[in-house]
């Protein structure tokens, strides 16, 4: 299989309209437009019976201690975790692409709703629903595409793998909130083939 974007070119810079944040020089952030980007595959294995769809950076702190803190920084050298930043599977078969904004248009405050999403598939949460747990303004579910918002004084570049899964199954055996590592584990044993893209994003003005 091969996945590409008419969004970004692997390896390549994420354009900040498919970002959460983007950057601003009075208050180090702001709201990006969190449009979901382009993807398109092709080289669909064929007894593909749906698609699913995971975003995942696997860069983000392992601890907290340090991120959006004046005068600090959170060192390139920590180790790292996994965010997902998009869950979507039950995606039909005949599908070969998803349009720009098609899941994602905006940033939505206490998160969009799900779990369902166009084309009959689901969409599971994403890691921003831990990240906004202790904001009253914020806190919620946050289902679907939210773009990068990496820590604005990281000194490590940021990487989004966006995988594309081809599955023997029409409906993936999973029920609930569809977190990202419970998706990982259902798809155990039903790949029947894989592509990848990735995109880089960053903060720091330090890195440019």
């Amino acid at each position: 299989m091969q996945l590409t974007s008419t969004s970004f070119k692997d390896g390549e810079k994420i354009p900040g309209e498919f970002a959460f944040c983007i950057p601003d020089p009075a208050h180090h952030v702001c709201l990006g437009r969190n449009l979901n980007p382009h993807l398109a595959w092709t080289g669909v294995p064929p007894d593909t019976r749906s698609f699913a769809v995971i975003c995942h950076d696997p860069d983000v702190p392992s601890r907290g201690d340090d991120v959006n803190q004046e005068g600090r920084s959170v060192p390139a050298d920590l180790p790292r975790v996994d965010f997902f930043h998009w869950i979507l599977v039950d995606l039909p078969p005949t599908l070969r692409e998803i349009p720009a904004g098609e899941f994602s248009r905006d940033v939505t405050p206490r998160g969009k709703p799900g779990p369902q999403a166009p084309h009959g598939a689901r969409q599971g949460i994403n890691d921003y629903t831990s990240w906004f747990a202790g904001d009253n303004d914020m806190r919620g579910d946050y289902y679907g595409y939210d773009g990068p918002c990496p820590p604005w004084n990281d000194e490590l570049l940021h990487h989004y793998v966006f995988t594309v899964f081809a599955l023997d199954v029409e409906r993936l055996p999973v029920e609930g909130k569809l977190a990202g590592a419970e998706v990982r584990e259902a798809m155990r044993g039903h790949i029947l083939g894989e592509a990848r893209l990735t995109g880089t994003y960053s903060l720091n003005p330090a890195l440019g």
